[in-house]
């Protein structure tokens, strides 16, 4: 599937395609760090991320910037399945409250994001990313802005 072919299916259509294809060809952030769709609903996606030690930070923790990533991922693509055909959308901003460092070897680290509101221009969406273990690591909210086909 060429990316032009990206216009014609709704968000959520093409967020379930991608997390049933994993398209390795389509470079993507997702691709490059390793997250993975784990669920996908209309106002909702859950994502996950295996730690390894690139992720280091200088003090030898996975780096925040991780943590941040997979959370705007999973709330940008909560916001995408609430669009229709042909819509764009960019985070317009982005709060992330870090609770706990997280070990390089701490293993699979899940997010879950809801959307909150969508309108015409704006969109809101809150997550929250989850060790092991079940112990929160981080929390964000989100505003996008929104893009319809004219």
């Amino acid at each position: 599937m060429s990316t032009s072919d990206f216009t014609s299916m709704s968000g959520l259509e093409l967020i379930r395609w991608a997390q049933r294809e994993r398209p390795a060809d389509i470079p993507s952030i997702g691709r490059l760090i390793g997250i993975r769709i784990d669920e996908v609903e209309k106002g909702y996606a859950a994502m996950s991320i295996q730690t390894q030690p690139d992720f280091s930070n200088p003090l030898g923790q996975v780096h925040g910037g991780i943590a941040a990533t997979l959370l705007d991922s999973v709330m940008a693509c909560a916001v995408h399945t609430t669009l229709p055909a042909g819509a764009r959308y960019t985070t317009l901003e982005l709060k992330v409250n870090y609770i706990r460092a997280v070990a390089l070897d701490a293993g699979r680290i899940t997010a879950e994001g809801t959307v909150i509101h969508v309108g015409r221009t704006v969109a809101t969406a809150q997550s929250k990313a989850l060790d092991e273990n079940g112990k929160l690591v981080a929390h964000a909210t989100t505003t996008c802005m929104i893009f319809l086909p004219r």
